[in-house]
């Protein structure tokens, strides 16, 4: 098994670009079966969840063609609307693909989707969402079939701004006649540029990036060219690399107003981040770093639960005592045992964590236990003694082109092995 070794010590200089968004390519990924109509996403990262839903899709009937950063999807021969359960487990965003199959099928057959293990993400959002929209649903054997050749739109009130949830309706409605609006909708970027997208290919969607957004059935499509958004969680965690080294660094294809709390958070740690052009910013960073006396992970626009893990090994190295409130996700502070085997002073109580900073961290091998928890060992060990070891790679290769090997061309020393 495949394993990174990542020296600790070294400063970063230099530029590195960020590459399109994981989480906002699979949900685009997924309404490509729609059109039945060629899309091209441009900026498509080179990661093992888009791996993973091209295979879907080729399963379901499209033909993808893939040059560079460019992947063309044609769907217009889709002839099925199950998701093999091998394909499922291995993706939590499969569900997604849900609300897609349905628009364009009529029908849909799933098993419960896989992923990273972070406690409870329950897809009854989803579900009952569905039902309010006269949609079947039927579990069975394992499997769950959905019909909805009696599908109505309506009005779908949101327990939580959940971000799949959100997508998935928005996915389901571009084909049910009249007019399907979605309260306390997510507003993170990523359902911006689904958004965009759809309307692209002959949707009708307003209010994306508020908590209000209506979908107004249509019953014809065209090719789509697309660029998807830079990803805001590489360009925290390459902000965070910086940080933890004393580094100064410049992040290109970046939006700032996406991470608009992350930048806040490094800031109040005493990290200089100031844009340079539209799209850049350069981050700098000297002596220890500041401690946060509470931060809470929320919805956007606060602060991201994808980066918590990344920030929480900035703080590890902090000059005092912070306190990190994750609101999301129960199992989120995974990351923490590892932290502890290279010597960070964290105790977790639930949600909380609380994290005493030290001197110095020293490398250590340990585990990535989903995505995430994989680029903060990265970044521990980046300001380590000592070498880092860090296996489970897999988890690390779902979100991240090259498991972060880009941050080589700006002096890290880290190595696959």
């Amino acid at each position: 098994m495949s394993k990174l070794v990542v020296e600790g010590g070294n400063r970063l200089e230099g530029s590195i670009r960020i590459p399109g968004a994981k989480n906002t390519v699979l949900p685009i990924l997924a309404a490509t079966i729609i059109s039945g109509k060629e899309s091209v996403i441009e900026d498509c990262p080179e990661i093992k969840d888009v791996e993973l839903t091209v295979e879907i899709l080729k399963n379901l009937g499209c033909k993808i063609k893939r040059e560079g950063r460019t992947l063309t999807v044609d769907s217009s021969d889709i002839s099925d609307y199950t998701i093999k359960e091998e394909l499922m487990d291995k993706m939590r965003s499969s569900i997604i693909l849900t609300g897609a199959i349905l628009a364009r099928m009529k029908k849909a057959k799933t098993t419960y989707p896989g992923g990273c293990e972070l406690g409870l993400r329950p897809i009854d959002l989803h579900i009952k969402a569905f039902k309010e929209l006269n949609i079947s649903v039927v579990e069975e054997g394992g499997y769950i079939m959905f019909d909805g050749e009696n599908a109505h739109s309506g009005d779908i009130h949101l327990a939580f701004p959940s971000v799949g949830a959100t997508e998935n309706i928005m996915l389901v409605a571009t084909t049910i006649k009249g007019t399907t609006k979605i309260i306390n909708a997510a507003k993170e970027p990523e359902i911006s540029d689904l958004a965009d997208f759809l309307n692209k290919m002959g949707c009708r969607v307003l209010g994306a990036g508020t908590s209000v957004i209506t979908i107004e059935g249509a019953d014809s499509f065209s090719n789509v060219n697309h660029t998807l958004i830079p990803d805001r969680i590489v360009a925290a965690t390459v902000m965070a690399a910086a940080a933890v080294t004393g580094s100064t660094v410049e992040i290109n294809n970046v939006n700032t107003e996406h991470i608009g709390a992350v930048i806040s958070a490094f800031r109040e740690m005493g990290v200089l981040v100031f844009k340079t052009m539209d799209n850049s910013v350069v981050v700098s960073a000297a002596g220890r770093i500041k401690p946060l006396n509470l931060l809470r992970t929320s919805p956007y626009p606060g602060f991201p639960t994808d980066a918590q893990s990344i920030i929480t090994s900035v703080l590890s190295v902090a000059d005092g005592t912070s306190i990190v409130i994750e609101n999301i996700f129960e199992q989120r502070f995974k990351h923490t045992e590892e932290l502890i085997k290279m010597g960070a002073d964290v105790t977790v109580d639930g949600r909380c964590a609380v994290i005493k900073g030290v001197d110095r961290l020293k490398g250590a091998k340990v585990s990535a236990r989903d995505l995430r928890s994989g680029a903060a060992l990265v970044v521990a060990g980046l300001c380590a003694d000592g070498f880092t070891e860090i296996d489970n790679l897999y988890h690390i290769d779902r979100g991240y082109e090259n498991t972060l090997l880009d941050l080589r061309e700006i002096g890290a020393k880290i190595t696959k092995v």
